[in-house]
């Protein structure tokens, strides 16, 4: 049954998941952790920094680790859990094979036309606004803490946000980089 689950939840993810792997991420947890309930928040927060660090799309690797997660915390052995992880791997990319074997001629056929142009104006925003989802859905205690559980986990946790998103952004330093950085930071500091 939870293999199942587990294949129809990722599928509807990789069917429905506009913006690429960030945009993934606010589907994933609510069904993962709020609907299913077969992960905490702090390990899924601990999936998709795991997921930004492993070499892949991130929606694809935590399509992977969540699998994994999923099926190992129902109590299931490791052969197991690697079939979860394939499970929900083929499970997301699946759609997108699909459509894109189906759609590709008729897109190219009609790319120019209005009626297309307008479909894609119109994902723009919905694509924003998933990206802003996973943004905030990782803004939080467990994350960042707050004033009050422990001050100096929060402004060090906000000041190494703020120093990342001013390298990346402003410095054009590479992103790789600012993970390193951001990850010796870290040690040094918490």
């Amino acid at each position: 049954m939870l293999f199942i689950e587990l294949f129809i939840t990722f599928f509807f993810i990789g069917l429905f998941g506009f913006g690429g792997g960030y945009g993934m991420l606010s589907l994933i947890q609510g069904q993962v952790v709020t609907k299913y309930g077969w992960m905490t928040m702090g390990e899924f927060t601990d999936i998709v920094a795991i997921s930004q660090m492993t070499p892949g799309p991130i929606g694809i690797n935590s399509a992977t680790y969540c699998g994994y997660t999923a099926v190992h915390n129902a109590g299931m052995d490791n052969t197991m859990a690697i079939l979860g992880s394939l499970t929900a791997t083929f499970a997301l990319i699946l759609p997108s094979l699909i459509l894109m074997i189906v759609i590709c001629r008729i897109l190219m056929k009609y790319m120019q036309t209005s009626s297309v142009q307008n479909i894609f104006r119109g994902l723009r925003p919905a694509v924003v606004g998933l990206l802003l989802a996973a943004t905030l859905l990782l803004m939080n205690s467990e994350n960042f803490s707050t004033p009050k559980e422990n001050a100096w986990q929060f402004w060090i946790s906000i000041g190494i946000f703020a120093a990342t998103f001013f390298g990346t952004k402003k410095l054009k330093i590479n992103p790789i980089m600012m993970i390193l950085f951001a990850g010796f930071a870290g040690l040094l500091l918490l």
